[in-house]
């Protein structure tokens, strides 16, 4: 099955780089359309009936956020990437909104942009199987992928989901969040964002997030200058009595006392 996949960028540079990785790994999935500004990656999206768009963001005229604003309103299934030099978290959050599937800093890492592709591939794949969508195969037919390369392939993929849900949870592990907001910004659906999360880490959304909630509580409570509600407060606990009791049900003594035994475990070190 040959999917479309439009790269809009006004660096040809870029584009050309993004392009012969594309070929290199997805020589037999991927056909590649070219798009040199966010008008022509609309237009192009639309008549070429392409399946997944990597766009920049910062482009002239129309830029990548307001083409993928179109591009979503007339496909609301497709996927779309996007691709900028700007680590902004307000570009974060608007590719959130037109429902992103990812978003990568350039210049960013081979293994990164492949693994993001396998993850659209995949989409794009189970949507035909479930609609029973035709999708245009290629004239020299599909190349066979060995079983040793898709596993490298999932191995990449669950790696870069990882990381991505990691980096959700440090911006927003002080928050009231639950797996149905991380799943939603990741634009998956909860059930299947369950399974990914234990594939990824070997323990449920709920045991991952309070473990990384008491260890950034364990780093705050060597420093005795940060009283115990004001880290409850800071670690997404509202409520310091229940924080308490997370805490020694994870490590074994109370907030308090774990304070006491790092004091006096430094007291030795420095006697």
């Amino acid at each position: 099955i040959m999917y479309r996949v439009l790269i809009a960028d006004d660096e040809p540079i870029e584009r050309k780089v993004v392009c012969k990785t594309i070929n290199k790994y997805f020589g037999g999935q991927l056909e590649v359309i070219e798009a040199v500004n966010g008008r022509e990656a609309v237009e192009l999206f639309e008549s070429k009936q392409c399946h997944i768009a990597l766009l920049d963001i910062e482009m002239p005229g129309l830029n990548g956020l307001e083409a993928a604003d179109r591009i979503r309103r007339n496909n609301g299934k497709c996927s779309i990437i996007f691709l900028t030099a700007f680590d902004e978290f307000s570009y974060a959050k608007k590719a959130i909104a037109v429902k992103a599937l990812d978003y990568l800093l350039k210049p960013g890492s081979e293994e990164e942009l492949v693994a993001v592709l396998e993850e659209a591939v995949r989409i794009e794949s189970e949507r035909n199987n479930s609609t029973g969508a035709e999708v245009t195969s290629s004239e020299s037919g599909t190349k066979e992928v060995t079983q040793e390369k898709e596993e490298s392939a999932e191995k990449l993929r669950i790696h870069a989901v990882a990381e991505n849900i990691r980096i959700y949870i440090e911006n927003h592990y002080m928050e009231d969040i639950a797996l149905q907001d991380v799943a939603d910004a990741m634009n998956y659906s909860d059930a299947y964002f369950c399974k990914l999360f234990k594939q990824c880490f070997g323990k449920s959304f709920v045991t991952y997030l309070t473990d990384f909630r008491v260890d950034k509580a364990k780093k705050m409570l060597a420093d005795v200058v940060i009283n115990i509600k004001d880290i409850s407060e800071k670690t997404g606990y509202r409520d310091s009595n229940y924080f308490a009791k997370v805490f020694k049900r994870v490590v074994g003594v109370t907030p308090s006392d774990y304070r006491l035994q790092v004091l006096q475990k430094d007291d030795g070190m420095v006697g």
